[in-house]
């Protein structure tokens, strides 16, 4: 693999181009597949404390093509100022000889990826394609969830809860040119919704209705010990599925306070296995990892070699 002539940085959006959702999909099944049997290096992310409750991630990862580094700091206080509460790079590396190769913009791997591997568990884990969603939170992951629902689920109806009706307006305005039929929402979820996604920081359950088996449950925002979305009564009647079991151990607050068995939570790559009771409730819990960030680095980097064969 040639060292590019010069480093290429993307953009926001030139990094968006590079992830497209079908195919991030792709990849980010086989990576889970690698990850569980150990042929992808994620160790636990370094956290470091920011000024508030801002905190700072270090999250590398290594396989046998690729290195990655993912330098992000999550500042939740921004949303008050109307800044973004992510920032951060994505720098990816060739495994062979250590050389950088591309830079990409940290928050939007990160929505993208995140996106990614709900719309994966939705696939793996529901039942049929659904028409209906409910997204509980309106920040960047809310976003990138609704480009998600829109390129792969086009038309479907979904509901955008938020603190307030007025806000959750607003968050259906902004993105009223997506293929979607947005309905801002505050309060009880539809009965017609058979996917319901929390993306929040909140701490406290935002969701903790009675587990259903024709609704696929998705906790998304909640990563650290005293965050929780999901309430213990929706979590003891259903079958627990996290992105990454181990890291959930770690983060997933809502889990870690429903004090659940760890031993019952089965993985993504044991969806992608099909290894899934089709007669039980469904959670499934994403804290994210580092190899999400390297399948995205390798679907990024595909895609920009395609377009730029000069540097391949």
């Amino acid at each position: 693999m040639n060292q590019p002539t010069s480093l290429p940085v993307l953009t926001a959006q030139q990094t968006a181009d590079m992830l497209p959702f079908k195919q991030l999909c792709q990849v980010l099944s086989t990576a889970a597949i690698e990850y569980q049997a150990g042929q992808i290096a994620s160790p636990e992310r370094q956290v470091l404390p920011l000024a508030g409750e801002g905190v700072l991630l270090s999250m590398p990862a290594t396989a046998r093509d690729i290195g990655m580094h993912k330098l992000v700091n999550v500042c939740p206080a921004n949303s008050a100022s109307q800044l973004p509460t992510i920032n951060g790079i994505v720098s990816v590396y060739d495994a062979a000889t250590g050389l950088p190769l591309l830079v990409l913009d940290g928050p939007t791997v990160t929505a993208r990826r995140t996106a990614a591997v709900s719309m994966l568990a939705i696939s793996l884990l529901h039942p049929a394609a659904p028409t209906h969603v409910s997204l509980i939170g309106k920040g960047k992951q809310a976003s990138g969830h609704l480009e998600a629902l829109a390129t792969l689920y086009p038309g479907i109806r979904v509901d955008v809860h938020g603190l307030n009706l007025d806000s959750a307006q607003a968050f259906c305005q902004r993105h009223a040119a997506l293929n979607l039929q947005l309905q801002p929402a505050s309060g009880r979820i539809a009965e017609k919704s058979t996917v319901v996604i929390m993306l929040t920081t909140s701490k406290a359950p935002v969701y903790n209705e009675a587990a259903r088996i024709d609704r696929l449950l998705i906790g998304v925002g909640a990563f650290k010990p005293d965050m929780a979305e999901l309430g213990p009564v929706s979590i003891a009647g259903s079958q627990l599925f996290s992105d990454d079991p181990a890291g959930a151990r770690h983060e997933a607050g809502d889990l870690i306070q429903a004090g659940i068995d760890w031993n019952s939570v089965a993985s993504l790559a044991d969806a992608v296995a099909g290894r899934v009771d089709p007669g039980r409730p469904v959670i499934f819990k994403s804290v994210g990892t580092a190899a999400w960030d390297l399948a995205a680095a390798r679907c990024a980097l595909q895609h920009w070699q395609a377009s730029h064969p000069a540097n391949a």
